[in-house]
């Protein structure tokens, strides 16, 4: 009991941290956010709010102003289910990415951080 008490503290203790120190969005001109905008449609990020892994990665993706979309995976129980089905394993975060008819799980936060450097962060 004592523990899950902590961990849910330092959890939100984690969350607020995020918060007051975000780093500023990328800059585009509008054309070019909305190309970024087109190309993360097919997107989604599977995360638990307080995951510490969670949390760098949707800094990431703050920072390089990606609109992705968030899917709860702790609390929702029907994206709990489709990351088990489709992606194989109850694990976060991961990157649902949906293109050319093909869909890819992408786990492990440093390689989907990496991945959207690499795609992302010149356009």
């Amino acid at each position: 009991m004592l523990i899950k008490a902590l961990r849910v503290g330092l959890g939100q203790l984690i969350v607020f941290i995020d918060f007051i120190t975000r780093p500023r969005k990328q800059k585009r001109t509008p054309e070019a956010q909305a190309q970024v905008a087109q190309a993360t449609s097919g997107m989604a990020l599977y995360q638990f709010h307080a995951c510490p892994f969670c949390v760098r990665t949707r800094r990431t993706m703050h920072r390089l102003n990606l609109p992705i979309a968030l899917r709860d995976a702790k609390n929702d129980e029907q994206h709990r289910q489709t990351l088990l089905a489709e992606g194989g394993a109850i694990k976060v975060p991961c990157l649902r990415i949906d293109e050319n008819g093909k869909t890819t799980w992408m786990y492990e936060s440093k390689l989907i951080m990496k991945y959207l450097e690499e795609r992302f962060a010149t356009v």
